[in-house]
């Protein structure tokens, strides 16, 4: 069962759990992990950088895949955030419960 994962890397413990937690009460993501602090090093405006950062990956759906980017887009505190997404295969129990958990809940 396809499920879509979405990398990004963010500077502080702080915007990490706010990124992660709002896609989660959205909705717009089943599951984030923090996959922990890396060290980037990388080109920006004509000068190499190195910098302390957390990486999350986000795992949802093919449906709820552009939204969650343009969600990350939108409040990562980066001018040019990381935002790099893929498809997977995933087992069908862990496919099913990815779309399940990103299901917006109906009212009757």
């Amino acid at each position: 069962m396809p499920v879509v994962l979405v990398l990004t890397t963010v500077p502080d413990e702080e915007s990490a759990e706010k990124l992660a937690q709002g896609a989660l009460d959205a909705r717009l993501a089943a599951c984030v992990t923090e996959l922990g602090k890396v060290r980037s090093r990388y080109r920006w405006k004509g000068a190499v950088e190195t910098a302390q950062e957390i990486q999350l990956l986000f795992k949802t759906t093919v449906a709820r895949a552009l939204e969650l980017e343009r969600y990350i887009a939108a409040h990562h505190p980066y001018e040019t955030p990381e935002l790099l997404a893929w498809q997977a295969n995933a087992s069908n129990a862990y496919g099913q419960w990815v779309d399940t958990e990103t299901q917006r809940p109906t009212h009757v």
